[in-house]
């Protein structure tokens, strides 16, 4: 009965080897789909329920799955070929008629990878490899918009998906213990996920919570058009590396009497998002403190559109670096990659 905690996953740098099953990293939203005959409960990663979210989703998942079964999975929406997270995100909206209209323009599919529970058996002690032969016998005859994940046990197919699916918009790789139980909460999986480095321009920062320090630099890019594009944060700093910053940053801050001249900052000088509101943090102070635009390295995993899908580690600072070389088309852009190809490979 929900909730119920799903197994989690621990980063990777390298592809492990082993008695292992490789799956396809979705990006998208993890759900666990409960079915009691025409009951039907989608529970979010932290316990919330999704059906409101997802009304498309609801027939045919009663059509396709088993009818009484609890299976682990991914929501997403894919869009001109590949995963459109910023489109998946938007389904999560107040209003039920905003949602409706979603949910025919960009309407989401299930990807399912675990069975937890099959009629009135409790799956999650047997092993990986046994629940998986499961979950594809009662997936045999699925059909889109509900998909069985593809899985294999050649480590050099799991690297050439890594490598080549990027493009298709999937987050990396999961290695799983063939002989492993379901351990709700725990991070007894692996995630391999693509890290880059870039040199990018830090236009801003703001305080950490608490007061004290640094708690999230201000990072950007020019584009095309010579526009310095806000593309997310550097953040996760210690204590002491965010004292350390403040200090830093000091002498690079404009002075009280100091006309305002900061390409994020209005004729008013005002400190609002550089991207404007965002409806995940309604009513949280987005508010920043400008400083003389810097340089510095960082390392990140994904750029999404043009933005960072993830928050970025910083590296170091680069004095030697001009802000304005700072641009988009210095980035690696993953070779593309049509879903459909990996849709192909299930079964």
């Amino acid at each position: 009965m929900p909730p119920v905690e799903p197994m989690l996953a621990k980063l990777s740098r390298e592809l492990p080897s082993g008695d292992l099953l490789y799956e396809p990293k979705w990006d998208g939203f993890r759900c666990l789909v409960f079915r009691d005959g025409d009951e039907l409960h989608l529970q979010s990663r932290n316990g919330k329920p999704l059906n409101r979210y997802f009304p498309e989703l609801e027939e045919p998942l009663r059509t396709l799955l088993p009818a009484r079964c609890v299976v682990d999975g991914e929501l997403v929406v894919p869009r001109g070929g590949i995963l459109d997270f910023d489109a998946l995100s938007e389904r999560i909206h107040p209003a039920a008629s905003r949602v409706a209209a979603l949910a025919a323009t960009t309407p989401a599919r299930f990807v399912a990878f675990d069975l937890l529970a099959l009629d009135d058996e409790d799956l999650t002690s047997v092993p990986l490899e046994q629940r998986r032969a499961r979950l594809e016998e009662a997936l045999a005859e699925t059909t889109p918009p509900v998909h069985l994940s593809p899985v294999t046990r050649d480590r050099d197919t799991a690297a050439d998906w890594f490598a080549r699916f990027e493009g298709a918009g999937l987050d990396g790789v999961i290695a799983k213990k063939s002989s492993g139980r379901y351990e709700p909460g725990r991070r007894t999986l692996a995630k391999i996920k693509h890290e880059r480095t870039a040199d990018v321009v830090v236009g801003g920062f703001r305080w950490h919570k608490d007061g004290n320090g640094v708690g999230s630099l201000l990072l950007g890019l020019y584009d095309a058009d010579d526009h310095l594009r806000h593309i997310g944060v550097a953040s996760s700093f210690s204590a002491a590396r965010r004292t350390e910053l403040a200090a830093e940053l000091a002498e690079h801050r404009p002075g009280p009497d100091e006309a305002p001249d900061h390409p994020w900052l209005d004729e008013e000088g005002s400190t609002a998002s550089p991207r404007g509101p965002s409806r995940w943090s309604a009513g949280k102070d987005q508010s920043w403190e400008p400083v003389r635009l810097l340089v510095a390295e960082v390392a990140y995993e994904q750029l999404q559109g043009d933005r960072l899908r993830h928050g970025a580690r910083f590296r170091r600072w680069r004095p030697d670096r001009d802000p304005a070389s700072c641009r988009y088309d210095q980035l690696e852009e993953p070779a593309p990659a049509e879903l459909p190809q990996l849709f192909a490979v299930e079964g």
